[in-house]
């Protein structure tokens, strides 16, 4: 297992991810968010599912998912049609006019990237792309929500309590 140190940097080095999203992000349409660019993604990336799947698959509550589907069906960019299986749900899938704004979104990032890494190789973008790949099927995997910090401040607590 890696020093502490290792996962401190780790730690800054994706928080700093945070910005190069952020930057991506500007070249989306008007009217477009980066949660509504990630639902459309999914949605071309995996084709029609429900509502709770999309949600699922961006590990946010479905409220948020909701709303950017509402924004991206206004837009004329998904469609919501009655679920055969079950009327009360509907399943989302892209429009023609979704299916190009994808397209025109993923040229857009994929050719700021490749402005932005120009002196990177093929195999080190690559090696990127698997690591972060790696990074996010661990965070996929069935974890038991024990935060370690917990269990160390606590006894950090304890350690600096002075007795009675």
């Amino acid at each position: 297992m890696a020093e502490t140190a290792v996962f401190a940097e780790l730690l800054r080095q994706l928080s700093a991810v945070g910005s190069v999203r952020r930057e991506l992000g500007r070249a989306l349409p008007a009217g477009c968010s980066e949660g509504s660019a990630t639902v459309l993604a999914l949605l071309g990336h995996h084709g029609a599912m429900r509502l709770g799947r999309l949600a699922e698959l961006q590990n946010v509550d479905v409220s948020v998912t909701s709303r950017h589907v509402a924004q991206l069906a206004m837009l004329g960019w998904i469609d919501r049609k009655p679920d055969p299986a079950d009327r009360r749900s509907r399943i989302l899938r892209l429009t023609s006019e979704g299916r190009a704004r994808l397209a025109e979104i993923s040229e857009v990032r994929s050719r700021d990237l490749a402005a932005r890494l120009a002196d990177w190789s093929n195999e080190d973008v690559l090696g990127l792309a698997r690591l972060l790949a790696r990074l996010r099927a661990d965070f996929d995997t069935p974890w038991d929500g024990q935060h370690t910090y917990a269990h160390s401040s606590e006894g950090a607590l304890r350690s600096h309590t002075p007795a009675a």
